[in-house]
């Protein structure tokens, strides 16, 4: 298969292309010529602003949202199928995590991905599209990442650089559903085989806290206050309703 991959330089993208080497792939990073999609089977569509400290609305939409727009309104017209990353912050403060569930976005970022995820849904493609809320995402590649690297990556390193971790007040009862990302490019590749067109949780079902998380690396642990800027818009909970994906998944294996 011939498919493109944007945000291939990002954590998710450049995991995705080194798991698609038995494909023909083309990347795209923001900045480069439009891509090119008459000749596509696929395009995974992973490039994003991913802070979710972003302010600069204008800068999140045009990136996030506008050429997102721009990118499926070309793959609608060449027939070529999508598959796209969201994100289980649209869920905001909300304490049901089934596709269906209301939905409460707080930052930018959140609604950009949610606004296009209403954007697909207010204009079907003939072909397979598939959306894709990722829950909290870790593993190789998030270096570059700084202060929006998972709190894996985040501990570990800080643990590496001085033997100490340090955790928001109260991060026991910050209970998180952490993926490797291993987990979300296999579901991107089991899904070429899903004929069908939807949203998706894309997490464990699981949960684990930031403390039991920063344990894993150090039992030097410092306590700090959260920033003021993620008071109104940080999630302490968050668990993936995993039947709708299961039930996807299951209809390859019959």
């Amino acid at each position: 298969m011939r498919i493109l991959v944007t945000g291939n330089k990002g954590f998710i993208g450049s995991n995705l292309v080194s798991a698609l080497s038995d494909h023909d792939v083309v990347t795209y990073e923001w900045g480069e010529r439009f891509p090119g999609v008459m000749d596509l089977d696929w395009v995974i569509h992973a490039g994003a602003i991913s802070s979710t400290t972003e302010r600069d609305v204008d800068k999140v939409f045009r990136q996030n949202y506008d050429f997102s727009v721009q990118l499926y309104e070309e793959c609608k017209t060449f027939g070529v199928n999508f598959q796209y990353s969201s994100s289980a912050s649209v869920y905001g403060m909300g304490k049901e995590f089934k596709e269906s569930s209301p939905v409460d976005p707080r930052t930018p970022y959140a609604w950009s991905k949610y606004l296009f995820e209403r954007y697909v849904k207010d204009h079907p493609s003939g072909s397979i599209v598939q959306g894709f809320r990722y829950f909290n995402v870790h593993g190789p590649g998030e270096d570059h990442k700084g202060n929006q690297a998972s709190p894996f990556h985040q501990f570990s390193k800080q643990a590496e650089r001085t033997g100490q971790v340090r955790v928001f007040e109260n991060s026991d009862k910050y209970l998180r559903d952490f993926i490797h990302v291993d987990q979300v490019i296999a579901t991107h590749k089991s899904f070429f085989n899903v004929k069908e067109s939807g949203v998706w949780n894309l997490g464990t079902g699981q949960t684990m806290s930031f403390l039991d998380v920063a344990k894993k690396f150090s039992n030097n642990i410092i306590e700090i206050s959260i920033p003021e800027v993620l008071k109104d818009s940080y999630q302490s909970y968050t668990c993936a309703d995993m039947g709708k994906l299961n039930k996807s998944l299951a209809t390859i294996k019959a």
